[in-house]
C-alpha cells in the first residue's frame, strides 16, 4: 500500500528529578549536600531511510515517545539520559506543523532531523549549596519533554515526471523501459498511486521515471486525484508530456494547454522545468492528431517524439533525449556550484 500523507504525535522524554541527599559518612564531619542532577529526557529524531518509499508503517502506529531521564542519586550521581527515539521515514518526506509550517525537508538517506527535544534534568540539592545556604533540603523536578502533532507528507524523488491525462499510455511505457509493473487497463485512473521505475540507458547514468496518477482539468483545485498527483511532480527535474494520438483523445494541443495550465496554477516553479513532448499510441494514431502534435511541437519549440509502447517505435529516441537533458541539467548545476 502506498501512503503519502499522515499525522503523528511525537513526545520527547521528560527529564529526571534532581535528588535531595546529604553525605553521612564516618569520620567525615559536615558532609553536606550531595544530591545529583536528573538525566536529560530522550529526543525524538526523524531519519531518512532509502529502503522505504511509503509512509504505510504509520498506518498502525501514530504515537511515538522517547525515553525518560533517570532521577539523580546521592553521592553526586547524575541520572542516566533517556534513550533517544529515531523514527525512519522515506527520503522525500516533508515535515510540517499542524498549521502547515515546514519544519524540515528530508531528502537524503541518513539525514537526521530533531523534531522534539527532551526535557532538561532537574538539579540536585548539591547544586544549590552556597556559603550562606549550606544544607538546601530541596531539588528541582525534571522538565517535561516537547510534545507535538506533526504532518508527514511524502513527495517522491524522481528525475522524470510523466504528465498526462488518464489512460494515455504512461504506465505501459514505464513497464516497458523499467522493471516497474504498474496496473494497466483500458479505463481512466488505473494509476491511483505513484510508481517509480529505474531506467538504465546506454552509457548514461541511470535515471528514475515517476508514473504518477493522471491529471484532469481542475486538478490544481483538488479535482480528480488533484493534489495527490501534483505534490509529487514538484520533486522531478524533467517533465515529459504524454499526449495521446488516438482519435478518441483530445487534440494534443488542447491536452497540452490544459496540462500546462494546471501545473502552473499549482506551482509557478513548474513552468521553469525542462519539457519534452511524447505523442503516444502511434500504432493506432489518427492522422489529424499527428498533424496537430507536430504543429504543437513547432509552436512550443520543444523536443518532440512520436512513440508506441506496444511496438517499441520511437522509445529509443525518447530515452536518448531524456538522458541527454538530465545529463545537461546535472552538468549545468555542477558548473553553478563550482
Amino acid at each position: 500500500m502506498f501512503l503519502d500523507y499522515v499525522e503523528i504525535e511525537v513526545e520527547a522524554g521528560a527529564g529526571g528529578n534532581g535528588c535531595v541527599s546529604f553525605r553521612r559518612e564516618k569520620y567525615v564531619p559536615r558532609g553536606g549536600p550531595d544530591g545529583g542532577d536528573g538525566g536529560r529526557g530522550g529526543h525524538v529524531f526523524l531519519v531518512g531511510d532509502e529502503s522505504l518509499n511509503t509512509l504505510h508503517p504509520f498506518t498502525f502506529r501514530k504515537r511515538f515517545r522517547a525515553g525518560r531521564g533517570a532521577h539523580g542519586k546521592g553521592k553526586n550521581q547524575t541520572g542516566k539520559s533517556g534513550k533517544d527515539l529515531f523514527i525512519r521515514v522515506p527520503p522525500g518526506t516533508l515535515v510540517k506543523t499542524m498549521d502547515g509550517q515546514i519544519i524540515a525537508d528530508i531528502t537524503e538517506h541518513g539525514q537526521k532531523v530533531l523534531v522534539a527535544r527532551g526535557g532538561r534534568g532537574g538539579r540536585g540539592n548539591a547544586a544549590f549549596a552556597t556559603s550562606t545556604r549550606q544544607a538546601p533540603a530541596f531539588a528541582e523536578p525534571g522538565e517535561p519533554g516537547e510534545k507535538k502533532r506533526i504532518i508527514l507528507e511524502l513527495k517522491l524523488l524522481a528525475d522524470v515526471g510523466l504528465v498526462e491525462f488518464p489512460n494515455t499510455g504512461k504506465s505501459t511505457l514505464i513497464s516497458t523501459v523499467s522493471s516497474a509493473h504498474p496496473k494497466i487497463a483500458s479505463y481512466p485512473f488505473t494509476t491511483l498511486k505513484p510508481h517509480l521505475g529505474v531506467v538504465f540507458w546506454k552509457n548514461y547514468r541511470r535515471f528514475v521515471l515517476a508514473d504518477l496518477p493522471g491529471i484532469i482539468e481542475g486538478a490544481s483545485k483538488g479535482k480528480g486525484l488533484g493534489f495527490d498527483f501534483l505534490r509529487h511532480i514538484e520533486r522531478t527535474r524533467l517533465l515529459v508530456f504524454m499526449l495521446s494520438l488516438e482519435e478518441e483523445a483530445p487534440l494534443p494541443s488542447k491536452a497540452y494547454a490544459i496540462l500546462k495550465k494546471e501545473l502552473e496554477t499549482y506551482s509557478k516553479k513548474l513552468a521553469t522545468y525542462p519539457k519534452i513532448l511524447a505523442g503516444t499510441k502511434f500504432d493506432i494514431a489518427d492522422p489529424a492528431h499527428r498533424e496537430d502534435f507536430q504543429a504543437l511541437a513547432s509552436n512550443e519549440r520543444l523536443p518532440a517524439f512520436i512513440v508506441s509502447a506496444h511496438t517499441g517505435y520511437g522509445i529509443s529516441d525518447l530515452l536518448d533525449a531524456i538522458a541527454r537533458t538530465l545529463h545537461f541539467e546535472a552538468s549545468a548545476l555542477e558548473e553553478t556550484l563550482t
